[in-house]
Parts: C-alpha cells; sequence; structure tokens
C-alpha cells in the first residue's frame, strides 16, 4: 500500500463498534437449504475483495489479504467449519457479482437505503463518514473550510468508482471535476502525481493516508457530515431470516466483547507499521 510504513497516529473519524447500533429489517425466506447449509456442502465461504483500507487491503507482493473485515470473514468461516475464499473484485462489481452468486458475502458496505432495495445488510460492524483529503501545498486548494471551497472550477477530485463515495460525491459536487478510478491505491496516486487536486474516501481510509504523509496531506471534514452510516455485510435478499441472524449473532458477540474494536486496531496498526 502506498500509504503503510508510516509511524501510527491517532485516527479519531474511525468509529469504533462498540458506540454503532445494528440494521435489521424484514427479509425474505430462502429457498431449499440456504446459503450457511450450501457453504457448508461446499466447503468453503466466497467473500468478495475490493480495496478499502483498513477494511480489506490486499498485500501487493504475496496477494494475501488484510483487513478487520477479511479478519471477519475468516472467523465466521471458523463458525461454519469451512474455508473462507477470497475472490477479487471491484467496488463497481460488488453487489452485481453478489447477486450474480459469484461470492456469499459483500464485506465492507456502507449501508444505504438504495442499496437496500437490491440487497441485505447484516448488522453494523462500525460506522464512517466520507472525508476529503488535499495537499496544503497546492494553490487550488488553500485552506478549504468546507465542501463549497472544495467545488471549484479547475479542481479535480478523485475517488474510487461505485463506492458508496462516489455516487455521494456525484450528488453534492456541481463545479469541480470528478475522476472515478478503480481503487484507494489509484485515487492516491493521482493526486501524489497530482494529476488530481484532491481525494474523497472514507475517513478511516482518509486518516491513515493522512498519517503517512503529514507534510502535505491535510483531512477535511465537513460540518454536517457526509456518509455517516454504517459498515456491514451485504448478502441476497433471498436470503433467509435464520441465515441472517447467523452472521448478526456472531457480529453482535464481538461487538459486545470488544473484540471487533481488536480487530479494528489490529488492523490499523498493520497498515501504519
Amino acid at each position: 500500500m502506498i500509504f503503510k510504513r508510516m509511524g501510527m497516529r491517532l485516527l479519531p473519524a474511525l468509529v469504533l463498534v462498540g458506540v454503532v447500533s445494528g440494521s435489521s429489517g424484514v427479509y425474505a425466506e430462502g429457498e431449499g437449504d440456504g446459503i450457511w447449509a450450501a457453504a457448508q456442502k461446499s466447503g468453503s465461504i466466497r467473500c468478495g475483495t475490493a480495496e478499502a483500507p483498513p477494511y480489506i487491503m490486499k498485500d501487493p507482493a504475496t496477494g494475501e489479504y488484510s483487513g478487520f473485515f477479511v479478519d471477519a470473514c475468516r472467523e465466521f468461516a471458523e463458525i461454519l467449519k469451512v474455508k473462507p475464499v477470497f475472490v477479487d473484485t471491484s467496488w463497481d462489481n460488488m453487489i452485481a457479482g453478489l447477486q450474480s452468486r459469484k461470492w456469499d458475502l459483500a464485506p465492507a458496505l456502507t449501508a444505504t437505503p438504495q442499496r437496500a432495495l437490491s440487497i441485505v445488510f447484516s448488522k453494523n460492524l462500525s460506522a464512517t463518514e466520507s472525508t476529503f483529503i488535499y495537499n496544503q501545498k497546492n494553490p487550488k486548494t488553500n485552506q478549504p473550510k468546507g465542501v463549497a471551497d472544495i467545488d471549484q472550477p479547475g479542481v479535480t477530485i478523485a475517488v474510487s468508482s461505485g463506492t458508496a463515495q462516489d455516487k455521494s460525491l456525484t450528488a453534492i459536487i456541481k463545479n469541480a471535476s470528478i475522476m472515478r478510478l478503480p481503487g484507494p491505491d489509484e485515487i492516491r496516486l493521482a493526486v501524489m502525481s497530482k494529476r488530481a487536486d484532491v481525494i474523497f474516501d472514507t475517513s478511516a481510509a482518509n486518516d491513515l493516508f493522512a498519517a503517512s504523509h503529514p507534510d502535505w496531506a491535510v483531512v477535511l471534514r465537513p460540518v454536517p457530515a457526509i456518509d455517516k452510516k454504517g459498515v456491514s455485510f451485504g448478502l441476497r435478499r433471498d436470503t433467509s431470516y435464520a441465515d441472517l441472524q447467523v452472521l448478526d449473532l456472531y457480529i453482535n458477540d464481538a461487538v459486545a466483547t470488544g473484540h471487533m474494536d481488536e480487530l479494528i486496531k489490529k488492523a490499523i496498526a498493520h497498515e501504519t507499521k
């Protein structure tokens, strides 16, 4: 990762799950044996994976995944007594791949009403909001105080295509240009190479990146907050209530015991060491 291997700073905007309420609703009963029984028959559970530090991270040298949603996938697989399989994808394809049964879980999805029209969400594992990062040495972004100062002609904002941040940015930006790129590494490289002026991403990811580049990267936290929502697993709409409850009970226990907070801290420490 391009913002790894730097000293860790306090990351106040990453809301730990001990203060996050769960999300729930009415779900259709699945057909047949259910998704967990099918996973047990096949011997594996498939998790779609697209990078979003510190939720999901991939080591470019080894191809190994880390992050607290990755750890949660592994732990839930242990409960089912199956093997976790991580399937590479992009945020553009995450929900479509879930719907077409290419994977069983879509990790680290921001829960929105629009997405809930097509998929089901688990309880929240954490919460987040969206923030901007700008280069304090860039004359185009001279000490912005809010979104209006960023949303100016000639300013280019980089965002990961297909994410909740992409949709929110499209709705609020009227004058600046939006540069949509495949993932977090690409949007950060765009700003570092000066092809873009500003990053728009989750507060957790932006705090990590800013901590790695304290000489120029500054986080702008809009008031009121943008996209302050829960972050959950996504499942297909035909998931039964019984199957959803199995996953939600794991999440509830992990949150109540503080274990999910430990996974989050572990992911942050891994990314900043």
